[in-house]
C-alpha cells in the first residue's frame, strides 16, 4: 500500500528536510516515528520539496510504502506518539501506486513573513523575519514583475544547489502587509537551493531604498549569484506545500494556514 502524509514542523532546531549522519533533520525524525510505529527497521520517504535548514512546513507531502493497513486516524495518532512536539503528521491518505509526492506536484507554494520594527521580534523569534527600516510595498510589487513567468534564475541559485537546470517559471508574487507585518507568497514549477532567500534580499534592498525596482531586472539578466543581495534569513519562511492535480483528492491546506498571518 502506498501511503501519503502532510507533514507540518518547526525547522527551527532542524538542520532541514533532508536526512544527514547526524539524524537532525525532519526527514530523520519522521522515518524513526513511521519505523516505531509499524515495528519496521527501515521506512523511507520522498518528499514534495526540500527545505533548509530553519525553515519551516505547513503542509510538506511525502508518500511511502508499507504493508501496514491501519485507517487515517491511526497513522495520524501513532506516528505522532512518536514524533517531537515539533513537528507532527496532519493527515494520511492512501494514494494509488503511480502517485509521487515530487513528480506528481504541479507546483510549490512557499511564504515569507517579515516583521518592519525598530525592535527585532521577542515572541515571533525564529518565526519571522525582520527588517528595522521602513519598507516601499510599491516599489517592491514593482521589482517582483521582473520575476515572473519562466527565467533563468541563476543570479538567486546558491553554490551548492543540485538542480539539474537553473530555468524555473514562477508563477506568483503576491506581497501584502498587515500592521507590522508583511508576507510575501510565491508559487513557482519547482525553486532552486535559496532562490527565495535569494530573492527576499534582493527586495528588501529595493524595499529599504538602496536600489530602484528596475534593478531586479539587471540582477536576473546577469545570471550571477554574485549580482543579487546576500542571502536573507530562513527564520520566516514556510514552505505552504505542493500543488497537486485535483484527481489525487490530496488537501491542500491544513489549520495552519489560518494561523500564518
Amino acid at each position: 500500500m502506498r501511503l501519503a502524509l502532510g507533514v507540518g514542523y518547526d525547522g527551527t532546531r532542524y538542520e532541514g528536510w533532508q536526512s544527514q549522519p547526524s539524524g537532525l533533520t525532519i526527514q530523520d525524525r519522521l522515518e524513526s516515528a513511521l519505523g516505531r510505529f509499524t515495528d519496521q527497521a527501515r521506512i523511507s520517504t520522498l518528499c514534495a520539496g526540500r527545505t533548509d535548514a530553519g525553515v519551516h512546513g505547513l503542509m510538506q507531502v511525502v508518500h511511502f510504502d508499507t504493508l501496514l493497513d491501519r485507517d487515517a486516524f491511526s497513522w495520524i495518532r501513532g506516528t505522532n506518539s512518536y514524533l517531537p512536539i515539533d513537528i507532527a503528521v496532519q493527515w494520511a491518505q492512501p494514494v494509488p501506486d503511480a502517485f509521487h509526492a515530487r513528480a506528481c506536484a504541479k507546483a510549490r507554494r512557499y511564504a515569507y513573513v517579515l516583521l518592519e520594527s525598530a525592535v527585532r521580534p521577542s515572541l515571533e523569534a525564529h518565526r519571522v523575519g525582520w527588517s528595522f527600516r521602513p519598507l516601499d510595498g510599491m516599489a517592491m510589487r514593482e521589482a517582483a514583475q521582473w520575476l515572473l513567468g519562466e527565467h533563468d534564475f541563476s543570479s538567486f541559485r546558491a553554490s551548492a544547489c543540485q538542480a539539474l537546470s537553473p530555468i524555473k517559471t514562477l508563477n506568483r508574487i503576491d506581497i501584502t502587509q498587515r500592521g507590522a507585518y508583511w508576507r510575501f507568497d510565491f508559487e513557482a514549477s519547482a525553486f532552486l537551493h535559496h532562490m527565495i532567500r535569494n530573492i527576499m534580499g534582493c527586495l528588501l534592498a529595493i524595499g529599504q531604498g538602496q536600489q530602484q525596482p528596475e534593478w531586479m531586472r539587471q540582477v536576473l539578466l546577469a545570471h550571477s549569484r554574485d549580482a543579487a543581495a546576500p542571502t536573507f534569513s530562513p527564520a520566516g519562511l514556510y514552505f505552504l506545500g505542493p500543488v497537486y492535480e485535483p484527481h489525487w483528492g490530496l488537501p491542500d491546506r491544513t489549520p495552519a494556514f489560518d494561523w500564518l498571518p
